[in-house]
């Protein structure tokens, strides 16, 4: 016990020590379009990137991701002004750390406020195409509207104009178009309901020609009002300031530092219990050291980054009660194999099973057993010394 009190308090004087790493960042020159001054970006932990923000920009988004892939597959990151507070330097949080000895393309989009005229354009050119499309897509014959696309499609293809009509703008809350409402689905699917409206003509007598000639007004009012909501909608969504994309900049195929490899090495104390040879359980407890591999990565990963397949040996034999000797394979002290998992940042739980021989006095031949075991160690990582040169 009084080796394991020595060892909790030496991990919480650990835990002290080691406090939060401040968190880089890196510079991006905008006019030489250069970024950390040449050096690799920092891999696996969060860093900033900053610059100096040129005149008149409000917004600025960096969009992040490996060359090898689609600009699709990015993470985006933001800068907004804070209100009118008047700042001459951006801070970017990355806060997907990059891995290591990878090649990354970063995107810088630089957005200003747009003014009323761009807004008026943006809101008439996106009125223009749904107007467009409705007109394009529905076809008045006898008395009905006809569809060239189900009310699905179309509610895609009507929602796709809005994104594609505000693909160089950014909402000042950052709220993408969610879709038209419920009420325009309603709206398209009245349209299969017209001729039923309409037939309450034949009812009053009306001639026919006369008859069709209601229906065809009514239709044209139908799709008047259709086109109102769509643009009644898309205007409530550009009622808000607007962001407007006045340049790229990029720097692509950008390599990350590559992190040296490391050892976790155990120094801790465990014990287990045995009962098979003696008349009542005995326990046995002391220090243990051994390596742990980690299942994953915690940079990126973080219950798989703590959880470690971890061995050892026991530092010493142990003796029973009665005078058997217990001591272990191959190198003569007791092995441990197991999972760990590690808490409060330098302490690892190791739960496994221990490989013991033991030597009764008067036997000849050893046993072998495998027995569970449990401990608390302290972990400390070891450089292998495999740097960039």
């Amino acid at each position: 016990m009084k080796n394991f009190t020595t060892l909790l308090l030496l991990g919480v004087l650990c835990s002290i020590q080691m406090v939060e790493a401040q968190i880089k960042s890196v510079h991006y020159d905008v006019v030489r379009n250069q970024i950390n001054e040449g050096n690799p970006l920092p891999s696996e932990e969060i860093f900033y990137i900053k610059g100096i923000i040129p005149e008149g920009i409000s917004y600025i988004e960096s969009k992040v991701y490996q060359s090898s892939k689609s600009i699709h597959k990015a993470e985006t990151y933001t800068w907004k002004q804070p209100f009118n507070f008047q700042v001459n330097q951006y801070k970017i949080l990355v806060a997907d750390p990059l891995r290591s000895s990878e090649k990354y393309t970063i995107e810088l989009h630089y957005y200003q406020r747009a003014d009323q005229q761009q807004m008026e354009e943006l809101k008439a050119s996106i009125n223009h195409n749904l107007a467009a499309y409705i007109q394009a897509n529905l076809e008045i014959s006898k008395g009905k509207i006809h569809a060239y696309n189900s009310n699905k499609v179309m509610l895609a293809q009507l929602d796709k104009i809005v994104s594609d009509g505000i693909k160089n703008y950014s909402h000042f809350i950052h709220q993408d178009f969610s879709g038209f409402s419920d009420i325009v689905k309603q709206k398209l699917e009245q349209r299969e309901e017209i001729k039923l409206k309409k037939a309450k003509f034949n009812l009053l007598g009306r001639k026919k020609d006369r008859e069709d000639n209601e229906r065809t007004v009514y239709a044209h009012q139908y799709i008047d009002e259709l086109i109102a909501l769509l643009q009644n909608e898309a205007d409530q969504y550009l009622s808000d300031n607007m962001f407007a994309l006045v340049d790229i900049r990029s720097v692509d195929a950008y390599p990350t530092e590559k992190k040296p490899s490391s050892i976790p090495l155990n120094f801790g104390y465990g014990g287990f219990a045995m009962k098979r040879l003696f008349p009542s359980t005995e326990y046995f407890n002391g220090m243990y050291a051994g390596v742990s591999v980690p299942l994953g990565n915690k940079a990126f990963t973080k219950f798989l980054g703590n959880a470690s397949f971890s061995a050892g040996v026991f530092l010493q034999n142990f003796e029973a009660q009665n005078g058997t000797k217990i001591s272990g394979p191959i190198v003569n002290l007791p092995i441990y194999a197991g999972l760990g998992y590690k808490v409060f940042r330098v302490f690892r739980f190791n739960a496994g099973l221990v490989a013991v021989t033991t030597e009764t006095p008067g036997v000849s031949n050893d046993n072998f057993n495998l027995q569970p075991y449990a401990g608390f160690s302290l972990e400390f990582n070891i450089w292998l010394g495999l740097n960039n040169k």
